[in-house]
């Protein structure tokens, strides 16, 4: 898509100047003139009372070809690559061999990247695309938005793979309106299409009863996003390196609306589902929010941190921070254990990869013990405690 003006029409009343939230247009010889932070929203096309302003779509590039390499958005905060990034490497590594041509590529964005860089070598990445400033230290839309967009439009990449985290969630479709393709969300699942050579994303679909696969054959980049726990990570290779290459910088203060005044870390942050090797999960069958108190203490005990169904979630016994499930985290460690979790499928499409679960359950035809390796009915309460004692 893109935002025109016709000189011819405009009249110079500036009316479309105030409208446009992103200071996108200027006036220049009393004529409205588009800059580059136009964001294709359109919101001044309305504004415009002489017709003057179109929103018009562009045809998409027929040489597909052009576009080349996998790449996957390497995100951090404060200097920590998420673990979701090392995920999409593993996949995106995959991917590249299934295409035969393509590069395993990282693009990163902040501030002292180097040790960052060596991660994502070690990690599998043969390129890796920085984007070094002070202004780029901490996530901003406007920013990342800007710098990844046009470095998209630079060196051309197939794939673009994003953790579905809340930057990724956040970034991924203004990038995608920027550059003019599509996105799939929340992707469980990703292939190469031996005959064309696209990439075939699966998502799942209304509320989880299905899985639905998406193509996008006429755009270019292919771009997802992909649920934090559903791939497999490559071997690190220490010592590892690869190509690196600077991504030219058009960015500047007045491109980003928001100022970062101060980050404040809660305790609800501590919680990483993604990342634990054990997960004890509390649901409705828990009776209310004082039988968190058991699954802390059985956590704590093993080894392991909370998480939560939605039904739990829901009624307010605990944060959602906690919850495992199609709207909450996908998860895969190496020990589930379900205590009163009846087992939705929008449950299960959150930890069914998990290496072994373990259901708790009074009823013996919940769900939850058609995928679960062990499951033992009867009442939790009497259940926990024994096995604690058993756990050593």
């Amino acid at each position: 898509m893109a935002v025109k003006i016709s000189a011819d029409k405009c009249k110079g009343c500036s009316l479309c100047v105030k409208a446009c939230p992103f200071g996108a247009i200027d006036m220049a010889n009393r004529k409205a003139v588009i800059n580059d932070k136009c964001t294709m929203c359109g919101g001044c096309v309305e504004s415009c009372k002489f017709g003057a302003i179109t929103k018009v779509e562009e045809e998409s590039e027929n040489d597909l070809s052009a576009y080349k390499d996998v790449w996957v958005f390497a995100e951090q905060r404060a200097g920590v690559i998420t673990p979701v990034v090392f995920e999409l490497l593993g996949k995106g590594h995959d991917l590249a061999a299934d295409i035969g041509d393509a590069r395993l590529c990282a693009i990163l964005l902040g501030d002292e990247l180097e040790d960052m860089t060596r991660q994502l070598f070690e990690a599998g990445a043969e390129v890796v695309y920085t984007a070094g400033s002070s202004l780029l230290a901490n996530y901003t839309a406007d920013g990342y938005t800007k710098v990844i967009s046009d470095a998209i439009h630079e060196f051309k990449p197939e794939i673009v793979l994003y953790g579905a985290t809340h930057i990724g969630r956040d970034l991924a479709p203004r990038v995608a309106a920027r550059v003019n393709t599509g996105l799939t969300a929340d992707c469980t699942r990703l292939d190469i299409d031996p005959e064309t050579k696209g990439i075939l994303q699966t998502r799942p679909a209304f509320g989880g009863n299905l899985m639905a696969t998406i193509k996008c054959p006429n755009h270019r980049p292919q771009m997802s996003t992909v649920r934090p726990g559903v791939m497999d990570k490559l071997p690190a290779e220490a010592g590892r390196t690869g190509e690196v290459i600077p991504v030219t910088l058009k960015l500047s203060e007045s491109h980003i609306r928001t100022r970062i005044l101060e980050i404040v870390k809660t305790a609800k942050d501590l919680v990483s589902l993604t990342d634990a090797e054990i997960i004890v999960s509390g649901g409705a069958g828990l009776g209310d929010a004082s039988g968190f108190e058991l699954i802390k203490k059985f956590a704590d005990h093993i080894g392991g941190v909370v998480g939560a169904s939605r039904a739990a979630v829901d009624a307010g016994w605990i944060d959602h921070s906690h919850q495992v499930g199609q709207t909450g985290t996908t998860v895969k460690p190496k020990i589930y254990i379900a205590c009163g979790i009846s087992g939705a499928i929008q449950h299960l499409a959150g930890m069914q990869t998990s290496d072994t679960i373990i259901a708790i359950n009074k009823s013996p035809l919940a769900p939850i013990f058609e995928v679960a390796d062990y499951g033992i009915v009867g009442d939790l309460y009497k259940v926990i405690p024994e096995l604690m004692e058993a756990w050593g």
